[in-house]
């Protein structure tokens, strides 16, 4: 894998420690005054605030949906009653709301068996409906057989069917769906302590038009109360299909409740490309069968993380995704548990024989809850890798190599035009695919690249301030040296453009003088508050890129060191 890391070498506006024009005791007035106000309002607020109850969405299930298309979704949260109108962000998508589902609780005993009872009624319905026409399963009592027309016309009209998104348009759910809802609504996995936060959902229809443009959008409810917290919706390409259970230890079991019924269709496995939906509840595997041909490079990317990036409590905590991959023998071929420093995992796999596959996903810990929420492209999608350089410089044409997965070229443009972020996304998008994001810099100070051989003090490559240097760490062990000639007092900033990014890149930066005495370094940067970077950094916790600050001691010549802390290297490693 090969990094690419942008080092920015400027002079700051003011020196550090450099005093301020203001006077000291003026200052120290004001900011004592200014706090005493701030402490008036808030003890006026406290004393007049009256609690309120914002809403909140904790997840959307699924959690995105397929160009041209009209689906139902479920928003789970908290504080939802009333809800009315849906914002989704760009062009293209558009929705509303059916209705609101307040928490289900324990399902009463007559409740349990009305819903048994419709179950049975549109199972047999579908039953009555295939070919071979096989009878009804009458052996098992739980599935309240045994109650008579007039028992069923009386029990309905003393019990109410409990609201819940799955028992919507039940009378159009087909053998496989009806299964699932009586695997999620009576399974013992689900007699769980109801987590407030979570427990109330609101139905939506979701119309995406033909043209929406694919990637994520947020989305917010409105209620009486306000506007929800926004969540992220994601518009694909692929035919979409959702889970049902059970589906923990082989993707197509037959359900309990079918087992005696004879003639049974045998369940097919998916076609491809397709992408799968789905929810990990505690302890849960779910699998999925497709059917793949010799020589297909499949790209299996799963999206759960960036769908959900902060839970609502600490408890399960993150959902951490692995996928494995099965043969047709059951012989795990593949597995994912990551993506570089991304935990959404991508699985990349070239099939060696025609055949069956089966793919599972879990959480590394056997977590679970509603809003571990995932979607899975399988597919030959393009991926895109490694790209260089990681930017240009604004008002100039710049376009970046690349490599990866499924690519139709090896060169990408990137947009450098004034104005807009410093930091940017492309993608390579056409009718029929739509690669992975990639993120670059857009910058005014001029540029160059990295020239080879650089790893030696006496190899340095000479640069002169300022300047944006496009390279990357090439290989493990790699140390890329820059020389420059500075004064007495002056600052010197360097700082590494690598993490943000998406380069695997780990930098550590050193400045040394001329007889190689380490004047100022540094390994990781936290960027605090940024307006800037806050939209790249927001969900990374493990800031990877080096900024240093320094004031040169005397006129000479100096040394920005530059490597991975790590000792890695390759193609995308790319500053």
């Amino acid at each position: 894998m090969n990094n690419v890391y942008r080092t920015r070498n400027i002079e700051p506006p003011f020196s550090r420690g450099q005093a301020c024009p203001c006077k000291s005791r003026g200052l120290s007035f004001i900011i004592e005054y200014s706090v005493f106000g701030i402490l008036c309002l808030c003890v006026t607020a406290a004393w007049g605030q009256s609690v309120t109850r914002e809403p909140h969405i904790g997840y959307l299930y699924p959690g995105g949906g397929q160009q041209g298309t009209v689906i139902q979704i479920a928003a789970g949260g908290q504080y939802l009653a009333g809800a009315t109108d849906l914002y989704i962000s760009g062009q293209g998508v558009r929705g509303s709301v059916i209705k609101y589902i307040k928490p289900l609780r324990n399902i009463q005993k007559q409740q349990r068996q009305l819903i048994q009872t419709r179950l049975k009624e549109v199972r047999d319905k579908r039953l009555a409906e295939l070919p071979n026409h096989p009878h009804p399963d009458k052996s098992n009592p739980d599935e309240a057989a045994t109650l008579s027309k007039k028992e069923n016309n009386a029990q309905a009209e003393e019990v109410k069917m409990p609201d819940h998104p799955l028992l919507y348009d039940l009378e159009d759910k087909s053998l496989r769906e009806l299964a699932h809802i009586s695997s999620v609504l009576f399974f013992p996995r689900n007699k769980l302590q109801t987590n407030r936060q979570l427990a109330e959902s609101v139905l939506i229809e979701i119309t995406i038009d033909p043209d929406a443009q694919p990637g994520s959008r947020e989305l917010r409810l409105a209620t009486k109360t306000g506007l929800t917290n926004p969540m992220v919706f994601h518009v694909g390409l692929l035919p979409e299909v959702r889970e049902l259970e059970p589906n923990n230890r082989q993707a197509y079991p037959v359900p309990p409740n079918m087992a005696r019924v004879r003639n049974l269709p045998k369940e097919k496995p998916l076609d491809l490309p397709v992408l799968l939906n789905g929810q990990i509840m505690p302890g849960d595997v779910d699998r999925f069968r497709f059917r793949a041909i010799k020589g297909q490079q499949l790209v299996i990317e799963v999206q759960a993380r960036s769908l959900i990036p902060y839970l609502a409590d600490a408890v399960p905590g993150w959902f951490q995704a692995t996928l494995a991959l099965y043969d047709s023998s059951g012989k795990e071929v593949a597995f994912a548990d990551d993506y570089r420093f991304n935990p959404d995992p991508v699985l990349f796999y070239k099939i060696p024989e025609n055949g069956e596959y089966e793919l599972e996903i879990r959480d590394s810990i056997y977590r679970g809850r509603e809003d571990f929420v995932y979607r899975i492209a399988v597919s030959e999608q393009p991926f895109i890798t490694q790209t260089f350089p990681l930017g240009g410089r604004a008002g100039v044409e710049a376009v970046a190599s690349i490599n990866g997965w499924n690519l139709p070229g090896t060169e990408l443009p990137l947009d450098t035009r004034p104005g807009g972020n410093s930091i940017r996304k492309t993608a390579y998008y056409n009718e029929k695919c739509h690669s992975n994001s990639v993120t670059y810099a857009v910058d005014t100070l001029p540029e160059c690249n990295e020239a080879e051989s650089n790893n030696t003090p006496e190899q340095a490559q000479l640069i002169e301030l300022p300047k944006i240097i496009n390279g990357r760490i090439a290989e493990s062990g790699d140390v890329d040296v820059y020389r420059f000639d500075g004064r007495a007092g002056d600052k010197i900033v360097a700082e590494v453009y690598g993490r943000r990014l998406n380069s695997p890149l780990d930098s550590l930066l050193r400045l040394t003088d001329s007889s190689g005495k380490v004047l100022e370094w540094n390994d990781d940067h936290v960027l605090k508050d940024s307006h800037l970077h806050r939209d790249v950094m927001g969900l990374i916790t493990h800031h990877a890129d080096s900024y240093l600050l320094a004031e040169l001691p005397n006129d000479g010549t100096y040394y920005v060191q530059l490597t991975d802390t790590q000792h890695h290297g390759g193609g995308a490693y790319g500053y």
